[in-house]
């Protein structure tokens, strides 16, 4: 079944740093299974700004079992949601809450050695792992790498803090930060591939020796570590990633192909299946995707980033022929399983019809 709102009460509002808070929700006791979480996974928000439906997704930190249902959010210049998160709510505002989503989420299995990269607001699902892993599995270690441009800008600092404190022999804390000198010249820059490299040659971290190795930051970060990685070998499929923005680097939308093209002007009859009902809606020249045209006939889908990186529009091709404009979050077995992200699909057919139910 796909995902729906539910009104929470912010019940805290915690100041991080001067530009990141951390929001507590009142979860009540009949949405407590349906927000049950693995750590990692995050949370889409959305509310109406200016009159407009905004949303955005944000990764959980805390960790399961913890007394509140928590996520960061840290101020961008462009982002309208993290600057009204920060800037006007306030604690007994109610707000709109998908229930938890993600696959970025710690290790099946009762021991593991963990390396945790994380830039700035990456720390957030970061730290629902870290916790949840030392909270649970006696036997597991953490290393967490954490760069940011100063102490101040450091999220969760005294959290991180304490469970360095608790867990002295299972958790390592490395900070990086790019504007703020620190005595040992190794930990004075930005997270990329090269330091990730200089701090595995001098024992600070041990990518060859981790069971798994987590990234979260800008594109940028990630392309460049998980690179770097796989060079000094580290097998591909022991790096996981979150993005939250792509890369620079990362490839652009493609222009729609002929097909797609043809199909629009000619238009294109799709088909939902949602919640086990179906719903129809047609698709023209005017829609850049799925998404879109949905919205032009007042049809409410799935979605939260419209980027193509969250997953959330995820659905399967039942029926007809598409393309995507780009994809940061679909795996390549799902492509073959004909899956695809209702942001990014262009149908080549005059007929699609896609299942948002499908597992």
């Amino acid at each position: 079944m796909a995902p729906r709102f539910h009104d929470l009460t912010v019940s805290a509002i915690e100041r991080q740093t001067p530009e990141a808070v951390a929001i507590a929700f009142d979860l009540p006791e009949d949405l407590r299974e349906t927000f049950r979480f693995k750590p990692g996974q995050y949370l889409t928000l959305a509310t109406s700004l200016d009159g407009e439906d905004v949303r955005r997704s944000y990764s959980i930190c805390s960790a399961p079992g913890d007394a509140q249902l928590k996520v960061g959010v840290k101020k961008v210049a462009d982002g309208r949601f993290s600057r009204f998160v920060n800037d006007r709510l306030a604690v007994g505002d109610t707000i709109r809450v998908m229930p938890p989503e993600g696959r970025f989420t710690s290790l099946a299995g009762p021991r593991h050695d963990y390396l945790l990269i994380a830039s700035g607001s990456g720390i957030t699902p970061m730290l629902s792992i870290a916790k949840t892993v030392l909270g649970h599995e006696p036997d597991s270690t953490v290393t967490l790498v954490y760069g940011n441009r100063s102490t101040e800008t450091i999220m969760f600092r005294e959290e991180l803090e304490d469970l360095k404190d608790r867990h002295l022999r299972r958790f390592s804390l490395v900070h990086l930060l790019s504007r703020e000198k620190q005595d040992v010249d190794l930990l004075n820059g930005r997270i990329d591939g090269a330091r990730i490299e200089m701090l595995s040659e001098r024992g600070l971290i041990d990518p060859l020796g981790s069971d798994g190795v987590f990234l979260c930051g800008p594109g940028e970060m990630i392309d460049d570590v998980a690179t770097t990685l796989k060079t000094y070998g580290v097998d591909e499929d022991r790096i996981r990633f979150e993005r939250f923005t792509p890369s620079g680097e990362a490839p652009r939308p493609r222009a729609p192909s002929k097909a797609a093209k043809k199909a629009a002007a000619d238009g294109v009859a799709i088909e939902v299946v949602l919640d086990g009902m179906r719903r129809e809606f047609p698709m023209g020249e005017g829609a850049a995707n799925v998404l879109d045209a949905a919205h032009e006939a007042g049809i409410e889908l799935p979605y939260s980033c419209a980027g193509g990186m969250c997953c959330t529009c995820r659905c399967r091709v039942v029926e007809g022929q598409t393309e995507m404009a780009v994809n940061f979050s679909l795996e390549p077995w799902e492509i073959e399983a004909g899956f695809t992200l209702a942001c990014q699909t262009r149908p080549l057919s005059q007929k699609l019809v896609l299942d948002f139910d499908a597992a």
